[in-house]
């Protein structure tokens, strides 16, 4: 399978390709899923995203848009599709005197469409996500699309809904001000605005645009109890995206993708695509510390290879050929970021793990401009290079008013940017890795760990599979045996309760529902001056609650998140896992546990 991907990206170039090989098969860093599926097929299409804007709203270029998401679909490419400036429903259409019924029935057409599709043998589900801004008229019914109750004639649950959230709204929920609603029709240019342009624009259509007014309040509570509900909508910032972003030169940016890491500027003659990998950190962990010169070594190995993909591939629509051959935009991640941080006995909270976090990402954004500007010198700066951001020496980090560590030369490499240009017009996008993690056991990007146990299903049945790292320091104080491992189980993989095990070990591993999503977020700002595009974060809330939920978004999007929320992701009620472990025996072992404990506590 390796063996295919490499020869896929290299061809009859020998060295390369067993340079690629080496590192795909000693599980260094990973391709996306497409690659690794269609490498080698009569139609090699290895992309993960494609962001796309409706072509023009009429009866054929609506349906020309269903039908650019229907090729890419079956392609086996995620969707992510904008419909800021549709009409919505009530408004009288011009050209044929009648109503419109607004973006639910077209939401539904597609939804039907890429399901079929999706059930065609496909190998990734045609479940599209779609943006919309918080002034559209119709934005309740979007936010009612997942929900279990209501009338189905109003549901599309098989989509998945995205918030596109300008720092106004933000500013006015907080204030607990009013909001304006308006038909995408009689608000021109506002979905193309960001900043103090969209401020003005937006205050000027409240003074002459029909709207409806509400308390901006009503449509967050709205928001909050979907997101309760459902997991979603997503929470992406549009103002934070466009302010930060190297292809500002360009357009635009009007939606992300399916998993909210890509933010790319899209067209009706241009359909925004990123090809992906992950590099997974374990590998790099040499002699008890994090080795950052062969991380910056493979860095510059996958740039160069996602390059050679956007080349190789086989694209299912020319709109997204002629997008990705003009901008090159690439977006490469990491996985295991739990995983080194327990290696190096970094608790997750601990301002050790904070610091690694960032040193980790300033070197993959250095590595991969560096890498970049390498290839820009060999075949030249990507087509619409000229007015970007980079093009005037100015990095992300800078964009963000962050600052850098000495550790790499970046006044050297600016020298460089400006002589040679670069070959990407985006690099850094960390993705979910929710595939590719698990065939390299590695925990899923930058996440904590959900649980200490968890089943592994395969052909040959269920298993219960324990932390690998936690067995082997249990070992290694003589505590792990069959007792330890039911009591383990019993605590829905927690280790927090069991009185036996020493409290170095339970901070080291607590599992994401025993970390504040504080800190969640502050790693996800810490690292966000070195992503130019975003990031997959999701937020893990056992209990969610109006008051939790406003809280956390509220913080990220001051600390300057572009993504502020993937998926909601909630605690089960129950876990069926716990049925295998005999109940009255753990009780007995934990009560002995703690009355041991209380001994060994006694003076």
């Amino acid at each position: 399978m390796l063996l295919r991907v490499a020869l896929q990206i290299h061809g009859e170039d020998i060295e390369n390709l067993k340079e690629t090989y080496s590192l795909l098969s000693n599980n260094v860093y990973t391709h996306a899923s497409p690659t690794i599926f269609n490498s080698g097929s009569t139609k090699s299409q290895l992309a993960s995203c494609f962001l796309l804007t409706p072509i023009e709203e009429n009866v054929e270029g609506l349906f020309d848009t269903v039908k650019r998401c229907v090729q890419i679909t079956k392609s086996g490419g995620g969707i992510g599709l904008d419909l800021h400036d549709m009409t919505s429903k009530g408004t009288s259409i011009r050209k044929t005197g009648g109503i419109s019924k607004g973006i639910i029935p077209y939401i539904q057409v597609l939804n039907w469409s890429l399901k079929y599709i999706g059930q065609a043998g496909n190998r990734r589900s045609g479940c599209p996500a779609i943006y919309l801004e918080p002034w559209h008229k119709d934005v309740f019914d979007f936010l009612d699309l997942k929900r279990s109750a209501g009338k189905e004639e109003l549901r599309a649950r098989d989509i998945f809904t995205a918030m596109w959230l300008n720092d106004l709204f933000m500013e006015r929920v907080e204030a607990n001000e009013n909001w304006s609603l308006f038909c995408p029709k009689t608000v021109p240019g506002l979905s193309n605005a960001y900043g103090d342009e969209f401020r003005k624009l937006f205050l000027h259509y409240e003074k002459v645009a029909d709207k409806v007014t509400i308390p901006a309040q009503k449509l967050w509570k709205a928001i909050i109890e979907s997101q309760i509900e459902t997991g979603t909508p997503y929470m992406l910032y549009k103002d934070t995206i466009n302010r930060l972003n190297n292809q500002k030169n360009i357009g635009t940016i009007r939606c992300s993708n399916l998993c909210t890491e890509i933010v790319q500027y899209t067209s009706p003659d241009e359909v925004a695509v990123c090809n992906l990998a992950s590099i997974c950190l374990p590998k790099f962990i040499k002699d008890n510390s994090f080795d950052f010169d062969y991380f910056r070594y493979v860095v510059n190995i996958v740039v160069k290879n996602v390059n050679k993909v956007i080349d190789c591939n086989v694209y299912p629509i020319k709109e997204a050929e002629r997008s990705n051959k003009r901008h090159r935009p690439i977006g490469i991640g990491i996985q295991g970021l739990a995983d080194i941080f327990i290696m190096l006995k970094f608790p997750f909270e601990s301002q050790e793990a904070r610091n690694l976090n960032r040193d980790i990402f300033e070197t993959l954004y250095f590595a991969a401009i560096e890498s970049s500007c390498e290839e820009a010198k060999k075949y030249g700066a990507y087509e619409t290079y000229k007015g970007s951001p980079i093009s005037q020496g100015i990095f992300h980090w800078e964009m963000a008013n962050s600052t850098v560590s000495n550790r790499w030369n970046w006044e050297e490499l600016r020298a460089n940017i400006k002589r040679y240009g670069v070959r990407n017009s985006l690099l850094i996008a960390p993705m979910p890795t929710a595939g590719t993690s698990q065939i390299f056991n590695n925990n899923e990007a930058f996440e904590p760990f959900t649980s200490n146990i968890y089943t592994r299903r395969t052909s040959a049945g269920e298993f219960q599979m324990v932390n690998k790292y936690l067995i082997k320091d249990l070992i290694k104080l003589n505590l792990w045996n069959d007792e330890m491992k039911n009591m383990i189980v019993d605590q829905d993989g927690s280790i927090q309760n069991i009185p036996s095990i020493p409290k170095d070990i339970k901070s080291l591993y607590k599992t994401v529902w025993e970390i504040k999503m504080k800190c969640v977020l502050d790693l996800a700002a810490d690292r966000q001056p070195f992503i130019d595009q975003s990031q997959s974060l999701n937020l893990f809330v056992a209990k969610p609650t109006y008051s939790t939920l406003t809280s956390m978004h509220f913080y990220g999007w001051k600390k300057g998140l572009k993504t502020g929320m993937y998926y909601l992701r909630t605690k089960p009620i129950s876990a069926a896992i716990k049925f295998t472990v005999d109940q009255e025996s753990v009780k007995k072992m934990l009560n002995k546990a703690i009355n041991e404990e209380c001994t060994s506590c006694t003076c």
